[in-house]
């Protein structure tokens, strides 16, 4: 299948962690950006956006690599200069606004692709129902970072499809989205160890020189990321076996920012408390150097996640490109990214069946926020301390183990989580989506029409929905003139009427005078709004809009 390339539906809050916040999304949105501009194979990049601060952002982005092909700003109301381009990729789940919006040119006008980053929350739950409510169409893709999050997006189909033909029985059901597998990226170049900064932060923390470094760069939340208290638990079991048998002393360097405050006295209180026989640390995962001081530093990464939240793990991507060995739950992505060769998976466990059903539905009805949702869900999740411990004591009394899984995760990360070898599956499933909408193109059939953009369903004109609303509409042809004495101008009115606090105007002041003259010129006997058009060589939906806002503030009257 041939590259291609797809428009980037682009907003900051997607792919800017620097100014909107450090968090998986958007670290994970600004790192494929880069990935995309330094490894595709494309003719022109292309932003598709609500405004022009956002393709400026993208092209600011873009211009920090040193991109020098062209860029093409596509405006959202404007999808028509999408053409040629016949993709457009979302940085999360498509969202059925974007098929709705698509409808109003045809199923066919263009094909969608999404990924999934967070599949927990109530609103990523309810886009994959309602996209097979939607005109969403079978060469629409979402990507599926992990084939745990494929196999949770297909149960969400299910469940929406059972629903779906009981409340609309013998009603035939479209095809599904394109579900495939493609992992999110990384630039492995970007997580090469440095020696002196590894070195300056065991000088930094006391660590000796046969003392083990478990590292982690993670949010440090323990109701949205991991609960570190098995952690202690497991690094204090395993330092006094360590100890036992010659080996130096543990540490815990935790790499990260805590979302709220409070939250650094109850890790640094139960650290104390559960183990104190190991050295525990805290660094800035905002700063780059304290970033790349923890991977150069570290003799092992470790990640034991426990929650919902999280749905592929860039950090153990990263860790393994630095040549870390890694501990890691299995759990969702970890569990195709860390293979024995490269370090071990701990064993976990979810509630069975019924058990945190009553969890769900409170969240569902709101009771629970979605916090206090991930939080109870984690409290019932345990990994196994044992097998964490034995992780722990196995890479701590073996540097040869240690190093060859390094080596061996580092080239695992190289060859399949590069971007250089992600990007080129993402273009050949575009590739694939433009191969059937050609397809879909050339037979024709249901749902390729388009729809009248007043008769969305989810957003219908103003005229269809609030038809009951008004003594009557505008009378087309009718015939206006305008009204006689000293007005204030219309720009003066706008200023009194404050327009610019929306940033949105029907027209602008100075068409609004012109096509006012016009009217003003015809005299008493006034004119039609088709006759105006003409003078003005304004279209007639413009001087329409103009003319009714004109109405308004009492600058023409109807001519009986």
């Amino acid at each position: 299948m041939p590259a291609t390339n797809a428009a980037i539906w682009f907003s900051s809050d997607g792919y800017d962690p620097k100014t909107r916040g450090i968090n998986g999304r958007r670290v994970a949105g600004e790192s494929f950006l880069r990935g995309f501009f330094a490894h595709a194979e494309v003719d022109e990049f292309v932003s598709l956006a609500h405004a022009q601060a956002d393709h400026d952002a993208f092209a600011r982005i873009a211009a920090d690599p040193g991109v020098t092909r062209p860029l093409r700003a596509v405006r959202l109301d404007a999808p028509a200069a999408l053409t040629p381009v016949d993709v457009v990729f979302y940085p999360a789940p498509i969202p059925t606004v974007e098929c709705w919006r698509r409808a109003a040119q045809g199923g066919a006008a263009w094909a969608l692709c999404g990924i999934t980053h967070t599949t927990a929350t109530r609103m990523v739950m309810q886009t994959v129902f309602d996209l097979r409510s939607a005109p969403q169409m079978p060469w629409d893709a979402v990507i599926c970072t992990s084939r745990a999050v494929q196999s949770s997006v297909r149960r969400l189909m299910e469940l929406a499809e059972v629903h779906l033909t009981q409340r609309f029985p013998g009603a035939p059901l479209p095809a599904r989205p394109l579900l495939p597998v493609i992992p999110l990226g990384i630039t492995c170049a970007d997580f090469q160890r440095d020696p002196a900064l590894g070195q300056a932060l065991r000088d930094r923390i006391g660590a000796g020189p046969h003392d083990i470094l478990a590292v982690t760069i993670a949010r440090l939340t323990p109701d949205e990321k991991f609960d570190p208290l098995p952690l202690f638990l497991a690094l204090e079991s395993a330092a006094a076996e360590v100890a036992g048998q010659g080996g130096g002393k543990l540490h815990l360097v935790l790499c990260g920012q805590f979302k709220e405050p409070g939250w650094e006295a109850v890790f640094a209180k139960a650290a104390a408390r559960l183990m104190p026989s190991c050295g525990y640390h805290l660094l800035d995962g905002g700063n780059a150097y304290d970033r790349k001081a923890t991977l150069s530093g570290g003799d092992i990464f470790v990640f034991p996640i426990d929650n919902l939240q999280e749905t592929f793990g860039l950090a153990p991507i990263e860790a393994m490109a630095a040549g870390l060995p890694v501990i890691v739950s299995d759990w969702d992505g970890m569990k195709d990214t860390v293979t024995p060769e490269v370090g071990f998976r701990v064993p976990t466990e979810l509630p069975r069946p019924g058990l945190s059903t009553y969890v769900s539905q409170r969240h569902l009805g709101g009771t629970d926020s979605y916090i206090q949702y991930l939080g109870q869900v984690s409290a019932m999740t345990p990994l196994d301390l044992r097998a964490l411990t034995r992780a722990l004591v196995t890479l701590a009394l073996d540097p040869g183990l240690r190093a060859r899984m390094g080596a061996a995760g580092q080239a695992r990360a190289r060859s399949l989580y590069d971007w250089s070898a992600v990007i080129p599956q993402m273009q050949a499933l575009w590739g694939e989506q433009a191969a059937m909408l050609a397809h879909a193109r050339a037979r024709g059939g249901p749902g390729l029409a388009p729809v009248p953009a007043g008769l969305i369903p989810v957003s219908p004109a103003v005229d269809e929905m609030f038809a009951a609303y008004p003594t009557a509409f505008a009378a087309e042809g009718r015939r206006l003139a305008a009204t006689p004495g000293p007005n204030p101008a219309p720009a003066e009115i706008f200023g009194l009427r404050n327009y610019a606090a929306r940033r949105r105007l029907i027209e602008s002041p100075a068409r609004i005078e012109a096509i006012l003259a016009a009217f003003t010129a015809t005299g008493p006997q006034g004119a039609t709004e088709a006759e105006i058009a003409a003078a003005t060589r304004a279209s007639a939906p413009v001087v329409a809009r103009v003319a009714l806002w004109l109405l308004k503030y009492g600058y023409l009257q109807e001519v009986s």
